[in-house]
């Protein structure tokens, strides 16, 4: 196996750990980590905000609120259960169906109402949580899709990372599940990464496990023709989750709904760098002439989207209304 040398990782611009703690600790206030680390919160905010999000349907905060959850079971088909303060996709529970008194999950595999209710438990008692505090678990509707991405996640539903930088979006991926990933689009776990162009929204580049493909693992789909719906309206999202939170160094997941289009799943106030091999180039020179830019000037969500689409995209920008 060949690594780059330093000179090489100088020359694409490569963050580091090191640099990309400098611009959180610069740029993020950690009184403000609180409005993204709990995905209630985040919820809630984006919702005051006028931002699109899936559609909350309850949420259990006591361990005696777990014996009175099958009114809200008895409601809805299918859902998803999660920790308010997970990690990693640790503890998220996805429910596409039921067979009479039993629920289904993606995998096809059956749980009861006893396996759900106790899963709500361990959430509540901490199980999946950031430190292992107590948590609330979070009861969404589930995500429907958009069919175009039929066969190029596994299980799963598909979501892009934006990193946005002083409100500017600077980077993008799309997370694909795969069987190695138990249906999660969690690159540490085998999700496949797909770097998108920011001018239009089209696969630059795909990984997984830090290593180049062209197909998805498991449906043997190519996955250099991937070009991503409502882009424009997409980054606009993005983008705003600058002005909602306070946070000048953030990384946005948006997932598609086939009926709503783009909606804000969660924000991470410390993204990773694994977009930057996703996309087989680095962050830090965009972050630093973005930097330079912020300071020159102020810009609407709509001036700052449309400088990342021309100043990063390597295709011309797309029309505002696709």
């Amino acid at each position: 196996m060949r690594f780059a040398s330093p000179l090489r990782l100088r020359e694409i611009g490569l963050l580091g750990m090191n640099e990309r703690n400098f611009f959180i600790s610069r740029y993020n206030r950690r009184a403000l980590y609180p409005l993204v680390d709990d995905k209630l919160k985040t919820k809630l905010l984006a919702e005051q905000s006028g931002l699109a999000v899936p559609k909350l349907y309850g949420v259990v905060r006591e361990q005696h609120e777990v014996e009175t959850m099958d009114e809200l079971l008895d409601r809805h088909d299918s859902f998803v259960i999660k920790p308010s303060r997970g990690s990693g996709g640790k503890g998220i529970k996805v429910i596409v169906g039921r067979r009479d008194e039993v629920f289904v999950k993606s995998s096809g595999e059956e749980v009861t109402r006893l396996d759900i209710t106790r899963h709500v438990s361990n959430i509540l008692s901490g199980l999946y949580s950031l430190g292992g505090k107590p948590d609330v678990a979070m009861i969404e509707a589930l995500v429907e899709m958009d069919p175009r991405f039929d066969g190029l996640s596994y299980e799963g539903i598909p979501d892009i990372r934006i990193i946005v930088f002083m409100g500017y979006p600077v980077m993008s991926m799309m997370r694909l599940a795969t069987h190695a990933s138990d249906g999660k689009a969690n690159l540490h776990q085998g999700a496949v990464g797909v770097g998108l162009d920011l001018a239009t929204g089209h696969s630059l580049f795909a990984v997984q496990y830090n290593r180049p493909l062209k197909l998805h693992p498991d449906t043997g789909l190519p996955l250099n023709t991937l070009t991503i719906p409502h882009w424009h309206a997409l980054m606009c999202l993005g983008a705003s989750c600058f002005e909602i939170t306070g946070l000048g160094y953030l990384g946005a997941d948006i997932v598609m709904d086939r009926h709503r289009g783009p909606l804000i799943m969660e924000l991470n106030a410390r993204p990773g760098l694994s977009i930057q091999i996703a996309n087989n180039t680095g962050l830090s020179p965009r972050i630093r002439r973005v930097a330079a830019e912020a300071k020159a000037r102020e810009r609407s969500v709509e001036e700052r989207v449309r400088f990342s689409m021309e100043a990063f995209g390597s295709e011309p920008p797309l029309a505002a209304a696709v």
